[in-house]
């Protein structure tokens, strides 16, 4: 094998709950992973004689710290031999919107070294090189809906489908998770999601009774413009709305995808929007 293709990607939190603060600087959580396979970056990587890396260099953020490069030198340190080759990034997630783009090409660029370079470490081994890269890396390396706890690296697989389409919408706004956190003055009492039928909800409007986003009154209060979104998205018809992760992305979740569309044409045309559409291969 000589090339791999790949496609990774994007994920919303059902809920965002920090639980308490560790000594180790970090924050516990609790939330429900979920995967959205609607919306991907690609990335093909292939043996070379040279390191390549081509993406599309308006972003700026790839040219500073990217996840990907990082994930392949962190392989390279772990099993002590350079890992040469042409790695080509399709970007379609947008970056710094708590979807969880970067988290998810740097899973993809774990899985495909391994296996292209037949190196063989286990699932086990890359998780913890995963959680070093960043705490929502582990998740993506199955990409599964997931109750996430401690950094969000304890992954429990759930059978949980959402049976609704997802109407997601994004400003451009660049949200700085470690502002947010230090932000964070209070703690949740939740321990866990009482997720009593896991496949399904009656009702779009049952996400309400089980998840919440601890960030959305922070986060709200320092960009209006996002609480604006989830406000359009609710008055719109949406039974559920959210900030995906720490923001600045919000999603809402419709009935039907008429209602869904309809929703993304009452918001700016700038703005990144998309219906992500009820995914069987989660069934």
């Amino acid at each position: 094998m000589n090339k791999i293709h790949i496609k990774a990607p994007a994920k919303i939190n059902l809920g965002l709950n920090i639980t308490g603060k560790r000594l180790d600087g970090f924050h516990n959580l609790l939330t429900l992973f979920y995967p959205i396979h609607d919306l991907y970056d690609e990335i093909t990587i292939s043996k070379s004689e040279y390191d390549i890396f081509e993406y599309d260099g308006s972003i700026e953020e790839l040219r500073n710290d990217n996840l990907i490069l990082r994930a392949k030198h962190l392989l390279e340190e772990t099993c002590g031999k350079p890992l040469t080759a042409e790695i080509v990034l399709n970007k379609t997630i947008p970056v710094g919107a708590g979807l969880g783009g970067g988290s998810s090409d740097a899973a993809a660029t774990l899985i495909s070294l391994n296996e292209l370079f037949s190196l063989s470490i286990h699932y086990d081994q890359l998780l913890k090189l995963a959680l070093e890269l960043g705490s929502d890396v582990p998740f993506f390396l199955r990409s599964k809906p997931s109750i996430g706890k401690s950094r969000g690296e304890i992954l429990t697989q759930v059978e949980f489908f959402i049976n609704y389409p997802i109407a997601m919408v994004n400003p451009g706004i660049h949200v700085s998770t470690g502002e947010v956190f230090g932000k964070l003055k209070e703690f949740s009492s939740i321990d866990e999601f009482r997720i009593q039928n896991p496949t399904s909800f009656d009702s779009v409007k049952s996400f309400n009774r089980v998840f919440s986003n601890d960030f959305e009154k922070i986060v709200f209060e320092m960009y209006p413009e996002i609480n604006a979104i989830k406000s359009v998205l609710l008055k719109s018809g949406a039974g559920y709305a959210s900030m995906a992760g720490t923001g600045s992305t919000v999603y809402g979740i419709f009935e039907n995808k008429q209602e869904a569309e309809s929703a993304l044409n009452n918001l700016p045309n700038n703005y990144f929007k998309k219906v992500c559409l009820p995914q069987p291969e989660l069934m």
